[in-house]
């Protein structure tokens, strides 16, 4: 009876514990191998589809503001950047004489991504404006680049207010909020941004984890649950729906989400451990162990769950059955 008792009382624990954790959007490495690269390959155009040559076009990785890329269009309206490590960037794309465009692009592994853009004629002083804008902006990048938070978010504040309509500009002050541990700040940024932009992956994804770390999981799941339909490859944008769900108390919905999380990525450590809490909540032994035994595989022996799943494997296998 002691042993069931601790049982259930570690398996509570630990989903009670893994039910806060939210995977943070990390960057990875600048160097990747060729072979995983992408690129994208654009036309500019006006209105009437007559190409625009020399429009400047600025490329800008999602995950690190240091990531920049500036080109020029040739005199048929084309440009290509080659040497892309698969994700999200924005592209701006502007001209004297058009109003300048901001959107997002999802770069895949070892493809092309192909975009047209139509600029649209704008005023003199609109473009005056946004052109100040957008110098502010990149200037923001950075000093977020060199951790100069303060500086960084006081660029994009004043870009914003010669700009306000520009979702970039949002999206980027509400990750120095985040930076600057302004929590109630970066909510609304993002808030904005995803308000100017309901189709950005990057602004959906923030906002789910925005709200989940306010613990108010029912708001954070509608954002993740965008996030995973614009980007159904994107393992943790899975994996933290399927959070999202055990905390709502949605076991099965949870257990999909986690199932998806590591077909997309094998060694997605967290789902395993998770995957095995779960199954032995549905009393399937067998599933729970292969789970757990993957997890611990894994895992590195500082995580503190590892002493956790052996006492759960030791007693799913002492029994030959899970507690519930």
């Amino acid at each position: 009876m002691k042993s069931q008792y601790l049982q259930k009382s570690t398996i509570k624990r630990t989903i009670l514990f893994l039910g806060i954790m939210i995977s943070l959007w990390l960057g990875m490495p600048l160097s990747i191998p060729g072979q995983y690269q992408g690129r994208i390959e654009g036309v500019v155009t006006d209105q009437t589809g007559n190409p625009v040559d020399k429009a400047e076009v600025t490329i800008i990785s999602q995950w690190s503001a240091s990531v920049t890329y500036q080109l020029r269009t040739d005199n048929q309206g084309r440009f290509t950047q080659v040497g892309l490590r698969p994700g999200y960037f924005i592209v701006q794309v502007r001209k004297q004489g058009f109003m300048p465009r901001s959107f997002e692009v999802k770069v895949s592994i070892a493809e092309a991504t192909k975009i047209e853009v139509k600029l649209e004629k704008s005023q003199e002083v609109a473009e005056r404006d946004l052109s100040v804008a957008d110098k502010l902006f990149l200037q923001g990048n950075k000093f977020y680049a060199e951790k100069k938070y303060i500086e960084a978010a006081a660029a994009y504040e004043e870009a914003i207010k010669l700009s306000p309509s520009q979702w970039g500009y949002y999206f980027n002050l509400g990750l120095t909020y985040k930076k600057m541990q302004r929590e109630e700040e970066a909510l609304k940024a993002f808030q904005k941004a995803q308000s100017l932009n309901p189709e950005s992956f990057s602004a959906n994804k923030e906002l789910g984890e925005s709200f989940a770390r306010r613990k108010e999981f029912d708001q954070a799941r509608v954002y993740y649950e965008k996030a995973v339909s614009l980007s159904p490859d994107d393992a943790d944008a899975n994996y933290n729906l399927g959070v999202c769900w055990l905390n709502l108390g949605e076991r099965e919905k949870a257990l999909a989400h986690f199932k998806k999380t590591v077909e997309l990525q094998k060694d997605y450590v967290d789902a395993y451990f998770q995957l095995g809490t779960i199954y032995i909540g549905l009393n399937q032994a067998a599933e729970a162990v292969a789970n757990l035994e993957t997890f611990l595989k894994l895992a590195p022996l500082s995580d503190p769950r590892v002493e956790t799943a052996r006492q759960l494997l030791n007693v799913l296998k002492k029994q030959g059955k899970a507690f519930v």
